[in-house]
């Protein structure tokens, strides 16, 4: 398909910059099936707009310290370099997105931490250029590995927040909250999973008063996901790769809530692709423990998911393709206007939509 039919015109003041207080008051546009009327709720009205027997899944991924400064060094020269790690690979492995990754050489090494700024270099990680990709893509190889780099990398690195934000204001102490999920556990994602920072605890106890069950996978989310579309046609674009996991019992529990005739509601469209690349063609759930690069497009047949809460995403993005493909192209443009003029808040930190399987 082309990537221009996903493209709309979104004014750059409604791009949220902070989370709404609290997290549960944020707005949500109900988009029903069958052309239904859009509805204007808060996210808090979510319980009264499930049913007994539904299944939610979370995303319980955390988000890392994953963007590192730091320097290069040439005889007497010290350039200035940044790096979002992107996905790990190994140990002591990771790809990054790297700025200026052209002026890098192979096996060159790096410096990240303290002494990027000339004030000695009382904590570090170094690293070496192992491999050059397209696109500021490089595989960096670092001294340190396993817990003892994840800890350095904690400590040295900042949150990496989504670049719209980013590019608007600096990162703070408020971030180190906000950008987790309350269901944050298994660090390795280098962007939060969005719609779930929606959630509060007296939400999640609202949500099991109605006899809805929690489920939780993994997907750790990749830099790729801020990339923008850069081919003109849907099938000349790569997906980056995530890691993502569901145990057998979380499968065999969500098989039993579609046999007895409940709904899977996906927190996310991390949480989504997660359950589809699961899902057999038949739409049975497995364990599973892969990397994938699901790229949903319209005429995707959705085998695991009934259900999608998730926030307003970027124009010509892979996961603007998503939701056309879960609820139908004209339907979501036609969402997106509604969510436009009524004045809802976009992106990372911004309001939610609850969408309804076409």
């Amino acid at each position: 398909m082309r990537v221009d039919l996903f493209d709309f015109e979104l004014p750059q003041n409604f791009i949220a910059l902070r989370p709404a207080v609290p997290r549960d008051a944020a707005r949500m546009l109900v988009v029903p099936v069958n052309g239904a009327a859009l509805e204007d709720h808060v996210v808090r009205d979510l319980p009264g707009l499930l049913r007994r027997g539904d299944a939610l899944v979370v995303n319980d991924t955390r988000v890392i310290h994953a963007r590192l400064s730091g320097y290069r060094q040439r005889g007497e020269t010290r350039a200035h370099v940044e790096a979002t790690l992107i996905e790990r690979l190994s140990h002591n492995r990771w790809r990054a997105l790297v700025r200026p990754a052209k002026k890098l050489a192979l096996a060159e090494r790096v410096r990240f931490g303290a002494g990027r700024d000339g004030e000695g270099d009382a904590g570090f990680i170094d690293a070496a250029i192992e491999a050059k990709g397209e696109g500021g893509e490089l595989t960096l190889a670092f001294d340190l590995s396993g817990a003892v780099l994840d800890e350095a990398i904690q400590a040295l690195g900042a949150m990496p927040l989504p670049p719209y934000i980013a590019g608007k204001r600096a990162v703070d102490a408020r971030d180190e909250i906000d950008y987790q999920t309350l269901f944050a556990r298994e660090a390795g994602a280098v962007a939060a999973p969005t719609a779930g920072l929606h959630f509060t605890p007296e939400l999640l106890a609202a949500i099991e008063a109605v006899g809805v069950s929690l489920h939780r996978v993994t997907l750790h989310v990749g830099a790729g996901t801020f990339l923008p579309v850069k081919v003109e046609d849907t099938a000349d674009h790569q997906m980056h790769y995530e890691h993502a996991s569901m145990s057998a019992e979380t499968a065999a529990a969500l098989n039993e809530v579609h046999a007895k005739g409940g709904r899977v509601v996906a927190v996310g469209t991390t949480a989504l692709r997660c359950l589809e690349s699961a899902a057999r063609e038949d739409g049975v759930l497995e364990a599973y423990s892969a990397r994938t690069n699901i790229f949903i497009t319209p005429g995707y047949r959705f085998r695991a998911v009934d259900m999608l809460l998730t926030n307003f995403h970027l124009p010509r993005s892979t996961l603007f393709m998503l939701v056309c493909a879960f609820c139908g192209v004209d339907r979501m443009k036609a969402a997106y206007d509604h969510a436009v003029k009524n004045g809802y808040r976009f992106y990372s930190y911004g309001d939610a939509s609850l969408l309804f399987r076409a």
